[in-house]
């Protein structure tokens, strides 16, 4: 899962981006910068009171900060094209130098419509050139179905509207997903506060259906991360300042891309996998490895906090709360899953 961090130049983007992951990116900030961020799961230190493992693996997100865009829309459209391969947006907008968040939030869907708007108007010239080609018959009825596809696209783009998977038909989603148009990716806003903001909360009448605001001071965050945690505590309760914590946000994160979490459990290892929100059994099997889709035969499951409470697979067993399941079983957050493949 990749995370793209998106804002206008001095938004606290990539302040963001140290906060998350423990770094800072490239000074010069030209470059795009990656790094994982751990997602932390309470659980598994309450398996490995049980297990014992050699090794520990927690899932983690992939965070990705790209050049700050320009307020004069000057090189924001290759700006934005780092973002094509992300899978999540968080658009930071700075409010400690007076910025409207809603004007911040229309300027951001703004410019991803209008790198969307230059990719389709691009691939349809392309398409209306093959056109005028000798082709066969069928290359030239799947062009013909392609330009009509880009031209309603377009069209929408030009009135203001984004790209919605979910108000496509297939054949419109199979033509168009290799895009990756940004106006179709989902997305949350960071408002980055100032360091004595004390009411977060009141960000979040900003929210829309599908595009939830929250607030942060980043760069206090970055502070205090950097303290002793009596320090910070006494900082925190002196100043009378509301704090979120970095394993709080990555998991709020973690839950606003539609990702969840399950397990592995054993000797050998302790491991969460990250997957997506209602994913099946042979989806959690091939997060694994993709060879255990085709071998795949039953998961036996078991919820974490069962097994955490009882403290054993035996005792799980004995009272009857482990299940075995077909591919098609819905998998919970905070599974414990084994799987059974041929060989």
């Amino acid at each position: 899962m990749k995370i793209g961090l998106v804002g206008y130049q001095g938004s606290g983007k990539s302040t963001l981006f140290q906060w998350l992951v423990g770094r800072k990116p490239e000074p010069d900030g030209k470059q795009v910068a990656q790094a994982t961020a751990p997602i932390p799961e309470p659980r598994v230190e309450a398996l490995c009171e049980i297990y014992h493992p050699k090794k520990v693996t927690y899932a983690s997100l992939e965070i990705v900060d790209t050049p700050g865009l320009s307020r004069d829309q000057t090189g924001n459209v290759s700006r934005l094209g780092y973002l094509r391969e992300t899978d999540y947006l968080v658009c930071v907008v700075p409010v400690f130098d007076g910025s409207d968040v809603k004007k911040e939030m229309d300027a951001f869907l703004e410019e991803m419509v209008f790198a969307d708007l230059e990719i389709a108007t691009n691939r349809l010239e392309k398409v209306r050139e093959q056109q005028k080609r000798h082709l066969p018959k069928d290359q030239l009825d799947k062009l013909a179905v392609e330009e009509a596809i880009l031209q309603k696209i377009k069209t929408g783009l030009e009135e203001g509207h984004p790209v919605k998977a979910d108000e496509m038909t297939a054949e419109e989603y199979k033509a168009t997903r290799s895009f990756r148009f940004l106006t179709e990716k989902n997305r949350m806003i960071l408002v980055n506060t100032g360091d004595d903001e004390t009411d977060h909360a009141s960000y979040e009448k900003f929210s829309t259906g599908d595009v939830p605001v929250r607030a942060v001071s980043v760069g206090l965050e970055v502070e205090l991360a950097q303290m002793a945690p009596e320090e910070r505590r006494e900082f925190l309760d002196e100043m009378g300042i509301p704090s979120t914590s970095r394993e709080k946000f990555i998991r709020m994160l973690m839950d606003f891309s539609g990702q969840m979490v399950f397990l592995t459990a054993g000797e050998k290892e302790v491991r969460t996998w990250l997957m997506r929100k209602n994913g099946t059994a042979i989806e959690a099997a091939g997060c694994i490895h993709t060879d255990f889709i085709k071998k795949f035969i039953r998961a036996e499951v078991v919820a974490c906090d069962d097994l955490v409470r009882l403290g054993s697979e035996r005792e799980v067993k004995a009272q009857g709360l482990n299940h075995r399941e077909h591919k098609d079983y819905v998998v919970q957050e905070g599974d414990v899953l084994l799987f059974h493949i041929s060989q």
